[in-house]
């Protein structure tokens, strides 16, 4: 049951580039919990896939010699459902349908979240360097922050600049 967790439910057993294929399906099933209950219901749902990435990361590694091996991929969950919250709290808040959620918001939160886990700049790498549940979570966390900002950020010059 672990390893299902772990691999949310064996998507991280997909090869190549397991963590990708992670955070794809996290955000198809984000699209699915902000269309049946909002930023609300993802914003919980984030919390809740945290919480449960670092008790299920902590009792696989017990049993493996790798301190992050590839196929665990809930860590990608967490981080991927942080970084959607920034559009989702965007389209919520412009009174948006549940169900339309455009596509650059969550193109944008896919890609930006992609690069900083693959990149690991500063904070994101000094987390990744931490070693045991903590490092293998507090990344993909920081990445997720770093994408949701990214996030804002583009949306705030496309609007805002580039929109006049």
């Amino acid at each position: 049951m672990i390893r299902a967790l772990t691999t949310f439910f064996f998507i991280g057993k997909l090869r190549p580039a397991p963590g990708t294929w992670g955070s794809a399906a996290a955000v198809a099933v984000a699209l699915v919990l902000h269309g049946l209950g909002g930023f609300v219901l993802l914003a919980v749902a984030t919390v809740l896939v945290t919480l449960l990435g670092f008790w299920s990361i902590a009792r696989d590694l017990e049993t493996r010699t790798e301190k992050d091996p590839s196929e665990i991929v809930i860590d990608e969950v967490a981080g991927q459902w942080l970084a959607m919250l920034a559009p989702s709290l965007g389209f919520t808040m412009a009174g948006l349908d549940s169900w339309n959620f455009p596509w650059p918001g969550w193109v944008a939160a896919f890609v930006l979240f992609r690069l900083f886990d693959i990149w690991k700049p500063w904070l994101v790498g000094w987390a990744d360097r931490k070693g045991g549940a903590m490092g293998v979570m507090l990344d993909d966390l920081i990445a997720g922050v770093f994408a949701g900002i990214g996030v804002i950020v583009l949306a705030g010059l496309y609007h805002g600049v580039l929109a006049l």
